[in-house]
């Protein structure tokens, strides 16, 4: 069998950036992990910045020296699009509410929730949690009010607003003529899968 010639795509790695964090995140000034790794400090700095290469072996000793995974350095990062026009509704259990799922489903880290609310529209009359550490609610537009169990919080556009989710809250729209336009952010998200 004849090998099948393979074009190379000619496309630059640049793993700069990724060596620069890692060594940050590591404690070492460009000096300090330059002379652990026999290498020079303008060589490294120019590494870095992604004008020079390094050797296989260079590569190895610096990901040891840094105690990272080589491999690491050429993964592509995990980047999900959620488009507003196409983001799955979902229902968190408010009245005059409409509210989409901004990050993907299965993202268990954080969830973002676009809510649009007019006027009147509200989390429920009675309190409820959220099964997450954090949450924050960001006001594009209008204003809302956020009712804790001794404590109503007016926010208005600019505003946000961070408390636990294990918090009893509610809100509600106290506008009878303005629509809220409202971000929810989850942390770690409370649900994951379909919606």
């Amino acid at each position: 069998m004849r090998p099948l010639p393979v074009s190379p795509t000619n496309n630059e790695i640049h793993i700069g950036a990724k060596l620069r964090a890692a060594r940050k995140a590591n404690g070492f000034t460009l000096d300090q992990l330059a002379a652990s790794c026999g290498l020079t400090k303008g060589f490294l700095s120019r590494v870095e910045r992604d004008e020079t290469s390094l050797s296989v072996a260079s590569l190895i000793t610096l990901c040891e020296v840094m105690s990272l995974q080589v491999g690491s350095l050429f993964t592509v990062p995990d980047v999900a699009l959620v488009r507003r026009d196409s983001a799955p509704a979902i229902n968190l259990g408010g009245t005059g509410v409409s509210e989409q799922l901004m990050t993907p489903r299965g993202q268990a880290r954080l969830q973002v929730v676009h809510s649009m609310a007019e006027p009147g529209a509200t989390g429920g009359e009675q309190l409820y949690t959220i099964n997450c550490e954090l949450e924050v609610l960001y006001v594009l537009k209008g204003a809302v009010d956020l009712v804790f169990a001794n404590s109503r919080q007016r926010l208005t556009a600019g505003d946000a607003l961070t408390f636990p989710g294990g918090e009893p809250h509610t809100w509600v729209n106290a506008s009878q003529s303005r629509a809220a336009e409202l971000v929810w952010i989850l942390a770690p998200a409370p649900w994951s899968g379909s919606a």
